[in-house]
């Protein structure tokens, strides 16, 4: 099943002579379920698309579709609530309310909603993540990896339709940047989790099932890793 897909997307920055072509027809389907790697080296592009792909930024031209819904037609007010029910995403920064307890930080975008939390959901999260005895610490007390667990959770809690991951270990040491990268395929194969990571780390991408990378905003190589074939039992060939 198609979760994710943009068509001809570009995206130009300023005017005239200053113009500055970001992207430049990029073209992807994302399936349900699947873990994607963007990779790049700085200035290729792969943050602009991610943006734009989570509703955050528009394409110059292009259109973009999640789980169904065309994001072009989205005015400032839905896209907003539409990046909180469908879209997690996690930074390298992460982003934690300060006064919140965990508990309440990985609820949030459920409370915005004034709804009531999936509670049972909320501990298998919890649980995977591995920080089920954190939940009354303050962001404060934790370690860069605690915290950038916390900022997972919260991506998850609303079991998005797909998680975007920039540069999630880009503020950790090796150690923890590991146990990060391990957690969120944890959430892809426990969690049944489709996730488009960016990295320009090339050593973490291949824990990605598929790889996509891009240069000067294009698309210049698409393929599925041995990841593909050990984890889900489909002959690597076969996917390409």
């Amino acid at each position: 099943m198609e979760i994710l897909r943009c068509n001809g997307i570009e995206k130009v920055f300023g005017k005239g002579g200053n113009q500055v072509t970001a992207l430049n027809g990029i073209s992807l389907s994302i399936e349900k379920g699947e873990f994607v790697a963007i990779v790049g080296a700085s200035g290729s592009g792969k943050s602009t698309l991610l943006h734009i792909l989570g509703s955050v930024d528009k394409p110059t031209k292009g259109t973009v579709t999640i789980d169904g819904v065309d994001l072009s037609g989205l005015n400032a007010a839905e896209a907003a609530i539409f990046r909180r029910r469908k879209v997690g995403l996690v930074y390298q920064f992460y982003n934690l309310i300060p006064t919140l307890t965990v508990e309440k930080n990985i609820l949030m975008p459920v409370l915005l909603d004034k709804r009531k939390p999936d509670l049972e959901y909320f501990k298998t999260i919890v649980k995977t993540l591995g920080i089920e005895d954190k939940l009354e610490s303050l962001p404060s007390q934790l370690s860069g990896g605690q915290q950038q667990r916390v900022a997972i959770a919260r991506s998850l809690i609303y079991r998005p339709a797909i998680l975007f991951a920039d540069e999630p270990t880009g503020k950790l040491d090796q150690k923890n940047s590991k146990e990060i990268i391990d957690l969120l395929k944890l959430s892809n194969r426990n969690l049944k989790q489709t996730i488009l990571l960016i990295t320009h780390d090339e050593k973490i991408a291949l824990e990605a099932d598929r790889i996509v990378t891009i240069e000067d905003g294009q698309i210049v190589s698409d393929h599925f890793t041995d990841i593909a074939e050990r984890h889900r039992g489909i002959p690597v060939e076969k996917r390409r």
